[in-house]
Order: structure tokens, then sequence, then C-alpha cells
């Protein structure tokens, strides 16, 4: 989020409540998990975005297997109000605010040999098996949180275009997460690391051009998150943190200065590697490089007041991350407008 200078960031406990609803035809109120086990290199991410004015949440579930496959299931379910982030058989409770989350779920997942069938979801979903699916997982932040809304000087929210919105309360938080995932008759116990988010406001995937996040963890001393966001006007935002207490460094995040990114792209222009050179704020720099192990291609698709219908792609990969000779996990997850058939964030 971009801050004048009549504006600040405000987080209070009670963020991690459920918010007003705003009259912006398109406000949301979401919040997303991931968490991967290093050792058992499985995990997957969850996600809950109401959208009361709309009538709906959206509910994502996505799962990486060990062989490959990706258990995924996405549904709109019905709401009508925004009083709880509980909707289509999943639901998320806070333990401790700002610290210990919970994240249930119960329902059907479309298990896919071939995550790449996804380009296609109605074809994905009606030729691949849908099994039985239970996750029970326990969050707790080893971090600080990062983020918060922006507010005036009177403490006020500040305004943003609907159109042009994408999340004005932002927070972020790596996390340790532990518990059980069950897809059909496979069982997992899981005990790893992941990052969360929680945002509210007006949001439309296509207000922005295209953006790059990578989250991960290395280990509870070391976790990074890098965010390139790119306006269709060309204007960029950098930004994310790094938590490094290694050798007694401070239990706090060292925000990111410039971040410089590279992507290998595949013969569907996804990105199948990445190297990023970043520079925190007290000039401390890291050079990192992700691996994709598991990749799957999401897409949203929203008609305009004009007739026009604009294709949003995002693509969601279970990444295998290096730095400092240290082996860490979470995503690489690539969002990109849709224009003569390419993705318009393919240079970077």
């Amino acid at each position: 989020m971009d801050l004048s200078q009549k504006a600040s960031i405000r987080l209070r406990a009670q963020d991690e409540g459920m918010h007003p609803i705003e009259k912006a035809h398109n406000f949301n109120e979401s919040m997303y998990f991931n968490l991967f086990d290093h050792q058992q290199k499985i995990g997957g991410w969850f996600r809950l975005g109401n959208r009361p004015n709309e009538g709906h949440a959206e509910m994502s579930f996505c799962f990486y297997l060990p062989d490959g496959r990706v258990a995924f299931m996405f549904r709109r379910a019905a709401i009508d109000n925004n009083d709880a982030l509980n909707a289509g058989g999943m639901a998320f409770d806070v333990i401790k605010p700002l610290h210990t989350l919970r994240v249930t779920y119960t329902g059907e997942v479309c298990v896919l040999a071939d995550p790449q069938a996804m380009e296609n979801p109605k074809q994905a979903f009606a030729d691949n098996p849908h099994v039985h699916a239970k996750l029970d997982l326990t969050f707790q932040g080893f971090t600080p949180v990062y983020g918060g809304e922006a507010v005036d000087n009177n403490g006020k929210p500040i305004e943003e275009a609907p159109d042009e919105a994408f999340a004005r309360g932002h927070y972020e938080q790596h996390m340790r997460g532990n518990g059980q995932v069950g897809i059909g008759d496979e069982q997992f116990d899981l005990n790893g690391f992941g990052l969360r988010d929680h945002s509210w406001g007006p949001r439309y995937w296509q207000n922005l051009y295209w953006y790059r996040w990578l989250p991960m963890v290395f280990s509870d001393q070391l976790a990074i998150n890098i965010s390139i966001v790119t306006m269709a006007s060309g204007r960029q935002h950098i930004w994310g943190m790094v938590y490094d207490c290694r050798n007694g460094g401070p239990q706090q995040y060292d925000l990111i200065d410039t971040a410089e990114l590279e992507s290998t792209l595949d013969s569907r222009l996804q990105a199948q590697s990445q190297t990023a050179t970043i520079t925190t704020v007290s000039g401390r720099r890291y050079q990192i490089s992700g691996q994709s192990l598991a990749l799957i291609p999401l897409r949203n698709r929203r008609q305009t007041n004009t007739g026009e219908w604009r294709t949003t792609r995002i693509t969601e990969a279970m990444t295998r991350f290096e730095c400092d000779g240290m082996v860490g996990y979470g995503m690489s997850e690539y969002l990109d407008q849709i224009m003569n058939d390419e993705p318009v964030g393919k240079a970077c």
C-alpha cells in the first residue's frame, strides 16, 4: 500500500476480528494460510474471502501431495453477512489475537494427477476424481506481525477507489503450524512453517497489472517475504520483510528496501524457477533461488460494466528455496492479467 504524508499504518488486536461491511460492491475480507513440512516436503495453502455485498465467499483449498499430485477445491459459498470466516466447509478461528489461529476444513477435493488441467477448471473438475478431505491445523506466530490499515491523522481509514484498490488493510506474519490433513485414504501429520495474512477493503483481482509474491521460511530464525507489485501505469511497489535472528540478530522484521527478480518460464509462460536479490533497510543483502516443486494455474474472470471480460491468471507453486546455504519452503505466487493470450508480466 502506498502512504501519503497524511497517512499512517495502524494495527490493533481487534483487527483479527471481522470488519464492518463497506459500501463498495467489491468489499472483501479474507485470510490466507500456508504451511509446509520441511521433512516430508509436503504442504498447502488455504483461503477464505468474504464478499458479502456480492452474496458469496470464495473458499480455496490446495494441498501438494508428495508424488506431484495436487488436491484442490474452490467454491463460491453463499453468505449474507461478514460475521465470520466460515464458508464452504472451511473455517478460520482466532485463538489468541495476533498469535494463534486454527484452520479447519471438511469437504470434497479434486485430486489432479496433472495440475495443469486446472487451466480449464470446468473440464478438470469433471475429469478428475473427487475424494473426501479433512484438515485441522493450528498456527502460532514466531515473528511479529507486519502491516495494518492505512488511516489519516484522525484515525479514519483511507478510502480507495473500488476499481483501483486491492487490500487497504493488510498484515502478514510467519508462523509455525501443526496438525492433520486427510485426502481420501491418505493421512498426513504436519509439523512445519508457513505464513498467513489478513486483508480487508475493496478488491478486484483485475485491479493490479501483475505481481510476484514469494513467502518462504528456512527455519525459526530465518524467514523472508518478497512482494513486487506493478500497476498498469508502470508504477511499481516493492516491499516485504526479512526475519533473521541468526547469530543473535534482533527478533524483529527488517523491511525490504530493494528487490530484483529473474524468472525462468516454461512453454506455458509459467515460472518454474527464480532468482532474487534483495537488500533490507538495515543494509543486509540476500540472494535467493527458488525451484517449483508443483504448480497449479488458477484463473479469475470478471465482466466490466462495458461488457468486456477480463481474465487474471494466478500460478501457485510450492517452491524449494535456497539462501545462505540453507534450504526452505514456501510459495511462488505469480499474478498476471492476460492480454493477447499472454501474461503481461512475462518479462519478470
